[in-house]
């Protein structure tokens, strides 16, 4: 088992316009949780996520990974153990499949090798095997990322999040794009694929119905701050209209558009 445990503490993100995203949270994340934030947009889902791989950085308290907070001085490290899947699978439409899961370990080549995308031997073995670990073959690898259905791109961005290995994987809203029967097919790959590596999975999602499916646990989230933290058979209705707060709640399977969240200059 390889994975790490999530550890916020008083963890508070205020805009410079003076929005508040996350509102002083304490949350644990034990090693190899599916643990699902859940929330309308603009909730302070992603803010949370991007807090720890440093993507943002908190106004006041801390987020720890691995025993480890995350700070400035430490951010390659962390983020070498760290992988993260994207709504918008974030992959670079030009290159081919291969490439682009063998991106995803970019931290472990030297800079030289990233310019001429020229992947070793061994990383590009690894970056097969888990694109057929994904439900991808040889019919895939040099086909370009722009030529593939969201669904396979989602798949590539999972072997991405991967390749280097990591303790934690961010899941941020990774279903949204997708229609609910690839959004079902996508959270099974990711759970069974976090599992077999004992990875630890913090997921945000609006989709109530899949969140009920396949978290380990929720944390519900209502203007910056958790409102609900327990087991998934434990969110009734009076607790999802605490975190919806009388905004209108998707209905199953929805791929309502989320709102994103700014991102620090130069993350």
């Amino acid at each position: 088992m390889n994975g790490l445990p999530v550890c916020f503490r008083r963890f508070a993100k205020v805009w410079p316009d003076g929005t508040v995203a996350v509102d002083h949270v304490d949350l644990d994340v034990p090693i190899g949780q599916f643990c699902v934030v859940l929330g309308a947009s603009g909730a302070g889902k992603s803010t949370l996520l991007r807090g720890v791989n440093g993507l943002v950085e908190p106004t006041d308290g801390q987020v720890a990974v691995g025993g480890e907070v995350v700070e400035r001085r430490n951010l390659r490290r962390i983020r070498r153990r760290v992988g993260m899947i994207h709504q918008s699978f974030n992959l670079t439409p030009r290159l081919s499949v291969l490439a682009n899961v063998c991106c995803g370990a970019l931290a472990e080549l030297p800079a030289w090798r990233t310019l001429l995308k020229w992947f070793p031997r061994d990383l590009q073995r690894r970056a097969c095997h888990l694109l057929h670990d994904v439900g991808l073959d040889e019919r895939h690898l040099y086909r370009r990322a722009s030529e593939l259905s969201g669904g396979q791109q989602q798949r590539v961005g999972i072997a991405r999040a991967l390749a280097l290995g990591p303790g934690i994987i961010l899941a941020d809203e990774p279903v949204a794009s997708l229609d609910p029967s690839t959004s079902r097919e996508i959270l099974a790959l990711l759970k069974r694929s976090s599992r077999e590596r004992g990875c630890t999975v913090l997921c945000s999602l609006h989709q109530v119905d899949l969140t009920r499916a396949f978290a380990d646990r929720v944390v519900g989230m209502s203007h910056g701050r958790v409102i609900f933290d327990g087991p998934p058979d434990e969110l009734d209705e009076d607790t999802l209209r605490l975190i919806y707060d009388g905004r209108t709640r998707p209905s199953a399977g929805s791929a309502e558009p989320v709102a994103r969240e700014p991102m620090l200059a130069g993350a």
